[in-house]
């Protein structure tokens, strides 16, 4: 483990973790906390189109492995993975969690406990996986659990539709930033995650990190301890844009991390969507990781 410490610790101690939270929850009443902004009282037992209440709920937890590898490491990324999401993606690999029933309510120090145990159990950090709609809960939780001995980092993975707004909560929080950056076209965002917005929602987003964490750092035993690695999935026949995607990345900074990932499959409804119906090829996936090079990123992998 790293000798540095985490921001949220210093948060904590200063009592300014536990007004985020209170900032945080008090969005639930009128949810705004992802840019559908639908409204609804969550905070009253209402669900919005996340599709969640008032508390967390959790489809399972434990060290995840096939994360990459500067967060997996040896010991395993420490992942709880919610249930719902702000997205509709129709070949969304994780449809069961992200799109079926309610995982298991946690309260936030039934969420703490999880944390702790995910710590003492070796792994590198704590990774939120569709954290959005989470956020006042993971911020309460994360209260409990640095009063209780909690110090590794905190990774937020994300699909990358994110309010700036409520990133904003996490500024100081949040370790290690982990997006997706799905599409460059607005179209491709709309016909196939359900959003009209997705890559100006996603590239402001994505900018918020970077100005938050900057670019991800990783110690001298092969561990992130801070900064952004952003992930790509690659779409049959260029959908997702790789090219203008890095493109992007690169006015950032070149060292931004990125991630190009190959491992599409049509799940979920894609048979519906014959653009999608199929894996990529080797020589998409191959023209996908050059066009990324070749926007100027230093730093592109294929793990």
């Amino acid at each position: 483990m790293s000798g540095l410490e985490p921001g949220y610790r210093a948060l904590w101690r200063s009592g300014e973790l536990t007004e985020r939270a209170a900032r945080a929850q008090a969005l639930l009443r009128a949810c705004v906390l992802c840019p559908r902004r639908c409204g609804v009282d969550r905070a009253g037992g209402e669900r919005g189109a996340c599709r969640s209440g008032a508390r967390a709920e959790v489809a399972s937890w434990g060290p995840h492995h096939g994360e990459e590898p500067p967060l997996s490491g040896w010991g395993g990324s420490g992942t709880i993975f919610f249930t719902g999401c702000s997205l509709r993606c129709v070949f969304c690999q994780n449809a069961g969690i992200s799109q079926g029933p309610p995982g298991t309510p946690m309260d936030a120090p039934g969420l703490a406990e999880v944390m702790l145990l995910l710590q003492s159990g070796g792994c590198h950090n704590i990774n939120v996986v569709t954290p959005t709609h989470f956020v006042p809960q993971t911020l309460e939780a994360l209260g409990h659990a640095a009063a209780a001995g909690l110090r590794v980092p905190l990774v937020y993975n994300s699909s990358g539709y994110e309010s700036v707004e409520t990133l904003r909560l996490l500024d100081g929080v949040v370790d290690i930033y982990l997006p997706d950056l799905k599409y460059a076209d607005a179209d491709a965002g709309r016909r196939l995650s359900k959003v009209k917005d997705y890559p100006a929602v996603a590239r402001a987003a994505v900018r918020e990190m970077h100005r938050q964490v900057g670019d991800l750092r990783v110690g001298a035993d092969g561990i992130a301890t801070r900064g952004l690695l952003v992930r790509h999935l690659v779409l049959p026949d260029g959908l997702a844009g790789t090219a203008e995607v890095a493109r992007f990345l690169a006015e950032i900074s070149r060292e931004t991390c990125l991630n190009v990932m190959g491992q599409y499959h049509p799940g979920h409804r894609a048979a519906d969507y014959p653009e999608i119906d199929r894996r990529p090829t080797r020589e998409e996936l191959a023209a996908a990781v050059a066009s990324a090079r070749s926007a100027g990123l230093l730093r592109v992998s294929g793990w």
